[in-house]
């Protein structure tokens, strides 16, 4: 494994419950039903996807995307505690890192360096970037590219069941997140090869193990 590549919400960043409570305002204002059972059930990184799920029609879109803008402040999401260090030290280890999110750039390219990873997540691929996004795997295939890795080489770090979905269609390693919006076991049958509560503690199991092989190399 050489490159590792992250999703945004919900991996990085604190968010899904500020999503939520914006797809409810969304919701309310279209006077659709929503509750957080519709929500885990329908959720998707890919904004289009999700407004389709939730029954959102394509001419009421420009309304959604209002209250969007008026709702969800991506200004306000705050880190998950210890993931910036979390990454500087895979950085450290000699990964290649990056993003790979359904969000907009103008929306999110601000926040980096607010969160402490501009200069970690050097390869960075957004929503509108492609023009089928997750669970497609194009996403992931236009980051591969830029790093100039191969799926078997890759590890792809998300939370939503369309991370793992994409991971497993590009046919790079899934690690899922659990969160609100899925369980370990929902995750790998997503097509996650093994799950964690956070980044850091998964980082802090991926190093360890990585640590325990190139010692007993050094052995041999």
């Amino acid at each position: 494994m050489r490159t590792i590549l992250f999703d945004w919400d919900g991996t990085i960043v604190d968010s899904i419950g500020a999503l939520y409570e914006t797809d409810a305002a969304i919701c309310r204002k279209l006077g659709i039903d929503f509750d957080l059972d519709i929500f885990r059930r329908h959720f998707s990184p890919n904004w289009r996807l999700m407004y389709a799920n939730l029954g959102i029609p394509e001419s009421r879109e420009d309304e959604a995307v209002a209250v969007w803008r008026e709702t969800f402040r991506s200004d306000r999401m705050e880190p998950f505690d210890g993931v910036q260090t979390a990454l500087a030290e895979l950085a450290a280890a000699g990964f290649v890192l990056g993003l790979v999110t359904g969000g907009s750039r103008p929306e999110i390219e601000p926040q980096l360096a607010r969160v402490g990873v501009n200069e970690l997540l050097t390869v960075r691929v957004y929503g509108d970037d492609t023009p089928s996004g997750k669970p497609d795997p194009a996403p992931l295939m236009l980051a591969l590219k830029m790093c100039m890795s191969h799926p078997g080489e890759a590890i792809y770090v998300g939370d939503a069941l369309d991370d793992m979905r994409m991971a497993a269609a590009a046919g790079a390693r899934g690690v899922g997140i659990v969160s609100m919006l899925s369980t370990a076991a929902e995750l790998t049958r997503a097509g996650a090869s093994e799950s964690a509560g956070s980044v850091v503690e998964w980082a802090q199991r991926f190093l360890s193990a990585r640590r325990l092989i190139e010692g007993g190399a050094e052995l041999q």
